[in-house]
């Protein structure tokens, strides 16, 4: 099988990182939605089993069959808005999974309609590129501000990740990632008591529907998820070089949280910081083998499905400093990538930089998310800039 020949350690840690940072970073964010619907341990665990297979099959699948890396994820912004609407709004379980399948057929029809695409279409490659620079640079931050609170981990990290890049540049995130776990181990920072061995079982709760958790839940779900995950997740795919068929992917996100809303999957749509580590050129030298690491990405994801309490206490057993230092690492090419597409045309320059800088500023307004604004503030400006430009002439 091709897949197996064109696997190598970098595109598989690449895929692990890719989990590891995906996973620990928003993970509290979903419990915390899930709590916000009086969920039961039980149903938790069943939101975990949702979860992992839809995103496992849904980047495994594809990328098998298109041999380009295609990476799904959850919708963390998605989680961070349930998680306050469903407490203030006193929603139960099951009026949440019916916003859960209305999201899910809005998604659907946004990708079977190809709106969404020809959306992106008219966004400048310059533009795209900014935004996704903006996306990755706030987690490069991190991984130097890690050092305020464990030092000697995020040095021992960066000195590991230079040398490699000099002496062993295809392996320089797993000898990163092996330093770091090595020294987390041996100071005694990992947390091992939070592994517990047991299956996840899945749970169905009956969809309800009502007007308030149309309004409330399923609309800015659906906003967010569009806004915040899809429209940076093209940006990557595009900035990285990748032309995926965007509106039959969204689709097919769309029929998945469809599928697996009654048991917790709340919206499923492409990553970006996670999709920028497997795409990039950490992952593997040639591009074209590049959709190993997804594959690996999506195969980990399908385990902490199934697996879902023994993954899920092993990805929260490391350090938040050792996962914020090797995301940081990770991403270090593609950020600078994506800063030089973005200054390189000068007529495009300054809309991409304030792209860049509203990206990175994390601002939120309305619920929706700095990309979003980012992609928004670009356009404005180049419109105004090329709008005088042609009237001068």
């Amino acid at each position: 099988m091709n897949f197996f020949k064109d696997l190598s350690l970098s595109s598989f840690t690449a895929g692990f990182v890719a989990v590891l940072v995906g996973f620990t970073s928003s993970v509290a964010i979903v419990f915390q939605a899930a709590q916000a619907f009086q969920a039961t341990p039980a149903q938790i665990t069943s939101w975990m089993w949702a979860l992992g297979l839809g995103m496992g099959l849904c980047s495994a699948i594809p990328s098998l069959i298109l041999k380009k890396p295609v990476m799904v994820a959850w919708s963390t912004p998605g989680a961070a808005v349930l998680a306050t609407a469903g407490l203030a709004g006193g929603f139960s379980m099951a009026e949440a999974v019916g916003a859960f399948i209305v999201c899910a057929a809005l998604i659907t029809l946004a990708g079977a309609t190809g709106w969404f695409e020809r959306v992106m279409n008219r966004i400048p490659m310059a533009l795209a590129s900014a935004l996704l620079a903006g996306v990755l640079a706030r987690f490069g931050l991190q991984a130097f501000s890690a050092a305020q609170t464990a030092l000697p981990l995020v040095l021992l990290m960066l000195a590991s990740y230079v040398i490699a890049r000099r002496l062993l540049p295809r392996y320089a995130v797993p000898v990163t990632l092996v330093a770091g776990v090595t020294f987390a181990a041996f100071k005694g920072q990992m947390a091992w008591s939070a592994v517990s061995f047991e299956l996840a079982v899945p749970v169905f709760t009956a969809p309800q529907f009502s007007v308030s958790a149309l309004v409330s839940l399923a609309l800015p779900l659906f906003v967010v998820t569009m806004a915040s995950q899809n429209l940076p997740g093209v940006a990557v795919m595009r900035a990285t070089g990748y032309d995926m068929p965007v509106s039959r992917l969204i689709t097919m996100t769309g029929l998945a949280t469809l599928v697996l809303a009654p048991f917790g999957a709340f919206a499923l749509n492409f990553s970006a910081i996670t999709a920028a580590i497997c795409m990039g050129p950490e992952a593997h030298e040639d591009p074209k083998k590049r959709y190993t690491a997804a594959v690996s990405c999506g195969a980990i994801y399908t385990v902490l499905g199934l697996f879902g309490a023994v993954v899920t206490g092993l990805l929260t057993a490391f350090p938040k400093e050792l996962v914020a230092a090797i995301a940081g690492l990770a991403l270090l090419g593609s950020i600078g990538n994506g800063l030089a597409v973005a200054v390189k045309d000068e007529s495009h320059r300054e809309a991409a930089l304030i792209t860049f800088l509203v990206t990175l500023s994390g601002v939120v307004v309305a619920g929706i998310g700095s990309a979003f604004w980012g992609v928004v503030a670009g356009s404005l400006a180049l419109l105004v800039q090329q709008y005088g430009s042609r009237t001068s002439d």
